[in-house]
């Protein structure tokens, strides 16, 4: 077995095409892969699944993204689960980096990109 098919991925988006899509390119490259629609539920899935990484939006309902990373950073058991922000709001980059966030891409993104972050993480 192929161990990058143990590496799970939580991808947390509210836009269902872009969930799809990045689900898509996660699986066909051998990771296992779970999904929310909004960041509470994906916050509440972080911290029952413990995935390897989490590829997050920022602006989502119920819990955004920046909520969600604060909360992450005081959660002894997700905290340091690596995050990869995708978002439409590339002038946030300043708050990304005040938040330890290193690693974004703007949508729309390239999958050779995320790719190449994920497996930066994963590796």
């Amino acid at each position: 077995m192929d161990k990058k098919s143990q590496k799970k991925i939580l991808v947390v988006d509210d836009a269902a095409d872009i969930v799809d899509v990045v689900k898509t390119l996660l699986m066909t490259s051998g990771y296992d892969v779970i999904t929310a629609f909004d960041g509470a539920a994906g916050y509440e899935l972080a911290a029952a699944q413990k995935p390897d990484l989490i590829i997050l939006d920022i602006l989502m309902p119920k819990m955004d993204g920046y909520t969600f990373v604060k909360r992450k950073k005081y959660d002894q058991s997700i905290k340091d689960i690596p995050v990869i922000i995708l978002t439409g709001k590339a002038e946030m980059e300043d708050l990304f980096t005040l938040e330890g966030i290193k690693d974004y891409l703007v949508k729309p993104f390239d999958s050779k990109q995320l790719l190449a972050l994920v497996n930066k993480y994963l590796k």
